[in-house]
């Protein structure tokens, strides 16, 4: 991931415009700090814009273990490079270690970082399994993410409560059904709503 610099005054100065361009008295006493605010909240939303994911994954240990390993409805949000608008959800992200594994919160923070930057949800599910074969060179690897997406929901379509699940399967998830279903019924028990 390139290296950007995070240019608060720019993004100050954006929304300074965009407020006078739907025409809001950008002086009133509710929106003065607004350009100030939002761009506080770009910084924290899209700290994973520099990259760093791969930085989590070096942790690893020697442990004789071959099975499944799930995280089950990991809350995320990230948002959608299209129309700069929050998609919010669960993923659950799976894997088979071959006699190594990483910390547990590793995973969850690799995937929050590659969710803080402008994203697709296809692309994200599909780099976290990516990164977790490079990196950890499991067995296999499953990432099955769902996300509502406030552009569906408030705009164009208008389809609230509407759920995209996207998977990335690698690995023994993809060659062996067994391993699938195995996995599959562990997502079902205990399920949260998005």
């Amino acid at each position: 991931m390139q290296n950007a610099k995070f240019d608060r005054g720019r993004i100050e100065a954006a929304v300074r415009e965009i407020l006078l361009a739907i025409g809001e008295d950008v002086e009133r006493d509710g929106v003065r700090q607004t350009p100030e605010r939002v761009a506080r909240m770009y910084e924290e939303i899209f700290a994973g814009q520099n990259g760093g994911a791969e930085d989590y994954l070096e942790t690893q240990f020697d442990v004789e273990h071959r099975e499944l390993i799930l995280f089950r409805d990991v809350k995320f949000h990230s948002m959608c490079e299209h129309h700069l608008m929050p998609f919010i959800g669960v993923a659950h992200i799976a894997y088979i270690p071959d006699g190594r594994v990483t910390g547990l919160s590793k995973v969850v923070r690799a995937f929050k970082n590659l969710a803080a930057r402008p994203q697709v949800q296809e692309r994200l599910t599909m780099q976290m399994a990516d990164l977790m074969m490079d990196k950890l060179k499991p067995l296999g690897v499953a990432v099955i993410v769902e996300a509502r997406h406030l552009c569906m929901e408030l705009r164009g379509v208008r389809a609230p409560g509407s759920i995209i699940t996207t998977s990335a399967l690698r690995g023994a998830f993809e060659a062996r059904e067994s391993t699938r279903m195995e996995l599959f019924t562990l997502i079902k028990g205990g399920r949260q709503v998005v």
